[in-house]
């Protein structure tokens, strides 16, 4: 449990690490179309991202068990929120498809960094 904890906690924290990082250095090497899909699509998959850990932690405590259904609406109607706001996004042109893509990949990019760091430290582990 320890270790999921850890885990949990590290991806929470690179998500918003590799936004902020995204946000800076997207406009300097970027078109600023491509750059604001990139913010955007990473705050969107990053707020989602948060909101369903505190869904699931809410909704999973020994106290106050919640019914899958409850959880599972929950997950839609974040869904249907951020397809809405993608939707507007593209129709009006306010960003670059390709930039809301990269950045719809943040909790991708932060889930294989955490999975490298814990290889290593298995790997690393077991050489001492």
């Amino acid at each position: 449990m320890i270790m999921q904890r850890r885990i949990l906690g590290f991806v929470t924290r690179a998500n918003w690490v590799i936004l902020a990082l995204a946000a800076v250095l997207g406009p300097t090497f970027l078109p600023a179309d491509v750059a604001m899909g990139l913010t955007c699509g990473g705050l969107i998959v990053t707020i989602n991202f948060h909101l369903l850990a505190r869904t699931l932690e809410k909704g999973l405590r020994p106290k106050q068990l919640s019914t899958g259904h409850v959880i599972l609406a929950k997950y839609y109607v974040r869904l249907l929120i951020s397809a809405v706001i993608i939707f507007l996004l593209i129709s009006k042109r306010l960003v670059d498809p390709l930039g809301l893509i990269l950045g719809l990949s943040v909790v991708v990019m932060s889930v294989t960094l955490a999975t490298v760091c814990e290889l290593m430290k298995l790997i690393f582990k077991e050489a001492v």
